[in-house]
């Protein structure tokens, strides 16, 4: 943010903007506000006003005008009450400027602090060079402790999101890097599915604006066609569920640019080839009892309406998703054959489904279903306790909780389980009870033993066998993904280790007494100059002859009981900086921090092989140099959002002359003779473009082929496709990440 003067009738039309701004916020409240709740934000309104009324965003606006868009998505987007509200609106207050929290305490009280508090903590681990893993740790703390935390938070992101374009691009790919790798998918862990989708369409508008703007062009070219044909899709309908004699609405909402992206990539097809860029919605006003049996007859009237697909049947009403989700799915055959995603559900089924967490706290004890938030903040409040487990340990395991889709399956009893898909049966057996799975000898899958990294599937009925003397092994770990079996057999091994440990200490003491080394105030040398993390960890060492005692003497000296490392090595990641070239004009193609490249030693990434057009950035690796990745790297968000410290900015060289690879895939219809030829020619002859490699395999009709070719830049990669799109037979023409 900036600070800066402005004139008096700057002044004055700023105030307008600002008080129109909070009396939209204000009408977003849909339930009459008590004297209380008005006051209360009034004050927090005038104090954020106060507060901030020397500093401006980025784009210039004044700075108050942020805390109020976040307040403004709290009370419309997410649901959330006046307290969070008041909380939303004072949330960079302690940050950046003189309010203290206690002057928050003093005049809101207590429980507004907590909540202030919590964002201010969790805004203050973006402006370190920590790495991200740890704190992100911090952040998800705040879930636990009160979840309107994140969920205000959420609508942070959101809003410094939609008005990212005044930063500068590398912060925006950090900031984009970060919302994918955690905010989307903890968007749709909490139920948030409007914001999750939001958030994804914003990231790939960041990092690849040229296929964004592809989509959203062809998007609206067929937005009259599509909404003539949903305007048929749905007159017999209403026509047939005006006879239930219940209020109803009947909604076409497009698909995301995301999702429609992703469909493109993993069915490597056309865009005019994807059928469903559309959902029908029906959603019916019914009492809660009445709920499950509207539903089905809906599905009746839809499935008599048009043919249905019996294997696209998704029903979430039965049993709700993990993130509480509840509505019936199905596909149908509509006019002129197109396929067409129906989805039917209630008004409380919709307002859960979008409002996601915020709305579940609404009608809590209403349905029957379980309480699934509880259930997962249970789990997230186990690895929280597991204090020795790293930061990076502990995202990896948190991510397996934001899982996107689930398996079913049931005790011998015929009690159901949720698990993520990919759980594996000594996941179920952890998820039972720990002493199930610290003893799991062997499993049974519908009466048949199977191996206990076993992956589940729908249906499965799991029997555990167990046996008192069986203890967890380091190979279970590879045989699990769930956060719970991993904390325990860590746990378990940990023990383990600690026992062996016992007889490492008691080595090490013998060691000391000999040298007449004083144990207690050496022993954390020896700890830092073998690079273990604490005491427990070097004893076990010991124990298993990691760590030699017969070499301590060519490691260490003792001067006046005192141990002292002969070398001391500290690692420091930095980049590798080559001899100096006097008076020689740089040559590289790119820029680092601004900066020639060619003074660095880097080399450009083979995971996503960037050439000139293509947005990117560097990482400083710890072996190999500085790595020069595309913005959309499949690899770039982990980058970013767990070492965000180690990206430097990366940009090209204008008029870059060199030549570059870049790999392309091509699918289409065997014919058996020519293909090769023909791809080959287009390349080489039409365009001019040389091959570096080529492979193409058939299979029953179809073929694959893949091609390295030397390019300049982008767009010489986008023509090679676009020509290749011509050829007849060509079903799909990618570039390969």
């Amino acid at each position: 943010m900036e600070v800066s003067s402005t004139t008096k009738e700057g002044i004055d039309d700023e105030k307008i903007i600002i008080q129109r701004a909070y009396r939209d916020l204000l009408k977003s409240f849909k339930i009459e506000l008590d004297d209380e709740d008005k006051k209360g934000i009034r004050q927090a309104y005038e104090l954020a006003v106060e507060a901030h009324s020397k500093q401006r965003r980025k784009s210039g606006e004044p700075y108050i005008l942020h805390p109020i868009a976040v307040a403004k998505i709290c009370v419309e987007e997410i649901g959330l009450g006046p307290t969070a509200i008041i909380a939303a609106l004072l949330h960079d207050v302690v940050e950046d400027t003189e309010v203290t929290l206690e002057d928050i305490k003093t005049q809101f009280g207590e429980k507004i602090a907590k909540l202030v508090d919590g964002l201010t903590k969790l805004d203050k681990t973006y402006e370190t060079d920590v790495p991200q893993a740890e704190n992100f740790k911090k952040v998800l703390s705040t879930l636990v402790e009160d979840v309107r935390v994140v969920l205000i938070k959420m609508a942070d992101r959101l809003h410094n999101m939609r008005t990212l374009g005044s930063m500068p691009k590398h912060k925006q790919l950090k900031i984009a890097a970060e919302t994918t790798f955690i905010y989307a998918p903890l968007a749709h862990r909490l139920g948030l599915y409007s914001i999750k989708t939001e958030f994804q369409d914003l990231c790939m508008k960041i990092t690849e604006p040229e296929k964004y703007k592809e989509i959203a062009k062809k998007l609206q070219e067929t937005k009259r066609d599509r909404a003539s044909y949903i305007d048929k899709f749905i007159e017999p309908l209403q026509e047939e569920l005006k006879e239930l004699n219940v209020p109803f609405t009947i909604l076409g909402r497009p698909k995301s640019i995301y999702s429609i992206y992703n469909k493109l990539k993993s069915k490597k097809i056309p865009f005019e080839e994807i059928y469903d860029l559309f959902a029908i919605r029906i959603i019916l006003d019914v009492p809660q009892k009445k709920e499950k049996s509207y539903c089905w007859q809906v599905y009746s009237i839809v499935s008599d309406v048009y043919k249905p697909i019996p294997e696209r049947l998704k029903d979430w009403i039965t049993t709700a998703k993990s993130n509480g989700y509840e509505s019936l799915h199905t596909t149908v055959i509509g006019p002129k054959g197109k396929y067409v995603e129906v989805q039917i559900r209630t008004q409380r089924m919709d307002e859960i489904a979008e409002r996601g967490f915020a709305a579940h706290w609404k009608y809590k004890g209403i349905t029957n279903q379980q309480d699934v938030y509880e259930n997962w903040l249970d789990n997230i409040r186990e690895l929280l306790d597991d204090g020795d487990k790293d930061a990076l340990e502990f995202m990896t395991d948190f991510k397996s909780n934001l899982f996107h889709e689930e398996v079913y399956v049931y005790t011998p009893k015929g009690d159901m389980k949720v698990l993520p898909k990919g759980a594996t049966a000594l996941d179920f057996a952890f998820s039972i009870h720990s002493d199930l799975g610290y003893h799991c000898t062997a499993i049974k899958i519908n009466n048949k033993l199977v191996p206990m990294g076993y992956k589940l599937e729908n249906g499965d009925q799991i029997q555990i066998i167990v046996n008192k003397n069986q203890r967890p092994t380091e190979s279970w770990l590879k045989m699990v993904i769930t956060s719970k079996a991993k904390t325990k057999i860590r746990a378990s091994l940990k023990e383990d280790n600690k026992k062996k440990g016992e007889f490492g200490k008691e080595a090490l003491e013998r060691k000391f007494s000999n040298l007449k080394i004083d144990f207690d105030s050496n022993i954390d040398i020896l700890v830092k100059a073998y690079g273990y993390k604490s005491r427990p960890d070097l004893y076990y060492g010991v124990a298993i002859d990691d760590v030699n005692l017969q070499d301590f003497t060519k490691r260490f000296k003792v001067e006046n009981g005192k141990i002292i490392p002969l070398q001391e090595a500290k690692e420091i990641i930095k980049p590798t900086v080559l001899a100096p070239t006097i008076n020689k004009k740089s040559t590289s193609p790119i820029l680092l921090n601004d900066e020639p490249a060619d003074q660095y030693e880097y080399t450009f990434a083979t995971c996503c092989n960037p050439v000139p057009g293509d947005m990117i950035f560097a990482f400083l690796s710890t072996g190999s140099g500085v790595k020069v990745h595309r913005a959309g790297c499949p690899n770039a968000s982990n980058l970013f959002a767990n070492y965000g410290y180690r990206v430097m900015r990366a940009t090209w060289v204008k008029d870059v002359q060199s030549n570059f690879v870049a790999h392309i895939l091509v699918h289409g219809i065997d014919t058996g003779v020519g293909v090769i030829e023909k791809l080959s020619n287009k390349i080489s002859t039409a365009l001019g473009l040389n091959i570096k490699a080529f492979s193409i395999e058939g299979k029953e009709g179809f073929f694959e082929g893949k091609m390295a070719i030397i390019v300049q830049n982008a767009d010489q990669v986008a023509a090679a496709i676009e020509a290749l799109e011509q050829i007849d037979g060509i079903d799909s023409v990618s570039r390969i990440d």
